[in-house]
């Protein structure tokens, strides 16, 4: 039976809109509705601003008028301005809220521009954008984003900086109705105090005091109330896996996770999920910067993905989302393109070895098992075990280093890293630890005798997949070259056949620049890619993976153009914890005490430790 039948029950049911809602497809609107937005934004603003010098026709109406409708005209504009600025994108988003508050603003920004400044341009502009938004309005059915009171913050202190500075503005637009000479020190207090609605030291005359105290009280409340809306606004919380999509998730692994070594990585706490209708099938994802990035291939039978990725689609609609996938195999990447029109682009390779073919003879590992042999002469020695068979106290142990070991701030990892060392949920994962008997009148460490740890999640029934490195920086060099060969040592033993390592971004491209015969393209940007290695570990990635003589298996991005590369890289590294847009430390809440997180594999790329794929 199809997957894509609409009767059949699903765990997870995507959003429609009801009827009267729907109308033209998202792609039947201009994406210049927020540029019109932003420009008539502007127009408001410069009409609150900037007063007609000239008389026009409509100057006698605005003269019977009395002199609070004038200023209230003023205020009226520039608050509408900023609004629509604030709105543009949100209408390019094809938010309802947006084209809500925008539909809701028009008409006051266009009485306010022929009452002030008699802008007949102006206000037929505003006049325009107020009919198409009308005329397309079932186009703009997008839900809002999760909130956030980052958000909030940041509007705080964006907008009441931009507040101050058109206060300024405002303050010296009418400098031959000022009294007297004002100091600038003097203009500056009428702007704070105006900004909280009381009178301030510069007078004016022709009641342009009125003009100027509601402008800029208008600011004031404007940066407060938009501040609280950000802050208190109904709930809409961010995806989050539930113990039910859990659950579920655990049985689509059991019976097909050894297709895709990431697929166990889709049990991260903090991604959202959507099934396929009849369940067999899932894709996994979080929402960054707009942005609904999936990791890997959609989890399950692969009969299936069609209706899981046909789910996220409509999810990514719904919100007016940026769909993208990032790490998924050369099948994954075939499906997606298929089902959706998107295209693809390689990404980089996965390192991935086979138990049966590794060995440490032969030139080719001279300087791994040198390595390794210097190491076990010093009086290392390496143990790996199941998760499961630790004892909780040891565990615990493991668990503080790797957090106390972290050469970080913040924890990194998306799509290699599950965040978490758990015995009850991850017991089939494996713990390789390296161990060094304190000296003979020495004091052990803080941790014992345990120098570094690796954690690797299961991958099938036979595999595993790297997700974690850390190890004391006191530790001899080449900690992480010791336990990747352990672990492909005692893998037989632990009936795994195949290790899944780091994974390496632009492989391809580093390794045939660095030819004989490299074209100049190639080699350009090969350099780059080193250039950028100083800051993201590119080639680094590359050198130490490829020590283990592995088979490299490509990995690919998939995106709808080209572009929102640019918001899918960022959202990505936001993503791994490269970039982070978020509160200040000191203003953070602490996070709850669950089991320590431990991060994906982060530590910098030398010659003696490995950090995490870009």
């Amino acid at each position: 039976m199809s997957d894509r039948l609409d009767g059949e029950k699903s765990g997870t049911v995507a959003w429609r809109p009801p009827r009267w809602l729907r109308g033209p497809r998202p792609e039947k609107v201009p994406p210049l509705v927020g540029t019109a937005g932003a420009v008539v934004g502007l127009l408001n603003l410069a009409a609150g601003l900037f007063p007609r010098f000239r008389h026009s026709r409509l100057h006698a109406l605005a003269e019977v008028l009395p002199g609070t409708v004038s200023a209230l005209a003023a205020a009226s504009s520039i608050v509408v301005g900023i609004l629509l600025l604030m709105l543009a994108h949100g209408l390019k988003r094809r938010k309802r809220r947006a084209w809500v508050a925008a539909v809701a603003l028009l008409p006051v920004g266009i009485a306010a521009q022929l009452v002030y400044r008699h802008s007949v341009v102006g206000a037929a502009f505003s006049l325009a954008l107020l009919a198409f938004l009308v005329w397309h309005r079932r186009a703009f059915e997008a839900l809002p984003d999760p909130r956030s009171r980052v958000k909030a913050l940041l509007n705080f202190v964006a907008l009441g900086g931009i507040s101050f500075g058109l206060g300024l503005v405002i303050v010296n637009t009418h400098p031959h109705k000022i009294v007297g000479d004002p100091s600038v020190w003097e203009r500056i207090k009428h702007v704070l105090w105006g900004l909280f609605g009381f009178e301030g030291p510069v007078r004016y005359v022709s009641n342009v005091d009125y003009t100027v105290s509601y402008s800029l009280g208008a600011l004031g409340l404007l940066t407060v109330a938009t501040t609280a809306y950000l802050a208190f606004r109904p709930e809409h919380p961010a995806a989050r896996l539930t113990e039910e999509d859990e659950e579920r998730l655990r049985e689509l692994l059991a019976k097909h996770g050894g297709r895709d070594s990431l697929g166990y990585f889709a049990l991260r706490r903090d991604k959202g999920v959507v099934f396929s209708p009849t369940g067999k099938a899932a894709v996994c994802y979080r929402v960054i910067s707009g942005v609904m990035l999936a990791s890997g291939d959609p989890i399950g039978d692969v009969e299936a993905w069609p209706g899981a990725i046909e789910r996220f689609m409509e999810e990514a609609r719904a919100h007016s989302w940026t769909p993208a996938v990032t790490g998924c195999s050369e099948t994954g990447g075939q499906v997606w393109t298929r089902e959706t029109g998107m295209d693809a682009l390689e990404l980089g390779d996965e390192a991935i070895v086979d138990v049966a073919d590794f060995t440490l003879t032969g030139r080719s590992m001279r300087n791994v098992r040198q390595m390794v042999k210097r190491i076990e002469r010093n009086g290392y020695e390496t143990r790996v075990r199941r998760v499961r068979d630790l004892e909780p106290e040891e565990l615990a142990r493991i668990q503080k280093a790797a957090d106390a070991w972290r050469d970080t701030d913040t924890e990194r990892g998306f799509s290699m890293a599950l965040g978490r060392i758990d015995a009850d949920k991850d017991g089939d994962a494996v713990i390789a630890t390296a161990h060094l008997a304190p000296a003979e009148g020495e004091a052990p460490g803080p941790f014992g005798d345990l120098k570094a740890m690796q954690h690797y999640v299961p991958w099938g029934k036979d595999g595993i997949s790297l997700e974690l490195m850390r190890r004391d920086r006191s530790a001899d060099p080449g900690m992480n070259e010791l336990l990747i060969v352990a672990s492909l040592q005692a893998a037989p033993g632990l009936k795994i056949k195949q290790v899944s390592l780091n994974f390496a971004v632009f492989r391809s491209s580093l390794e045939r620049g660095e030819k004989l015969g490299a074209g100049p393209v190639i080699r350009i940007w090969r350099g780059m890619l080193i250039f950028l290695s100083r800051w993201y570990q590119i080639e680094s990635l590359y050198k130490f993976n490829d020590k283990f003589q592995p088979r490299w298996e490509p990995r690919f991005v998939v995106f709808r153009n080209s572009r929102d590369i640019p918001r899918i890289g960022l959202a990505a590294l936001q993503a791994e914890g490269y970039l982070e847009l978020g509160l200040p430390r000191a203003l953070r809440r602490k996070a709850p005490a669950e089991p320590q997180p431990c991060a994906h594999k982060d530590e910098p790329i030398t010659a003696d430790a490995v950090g995490t794929a870009a």
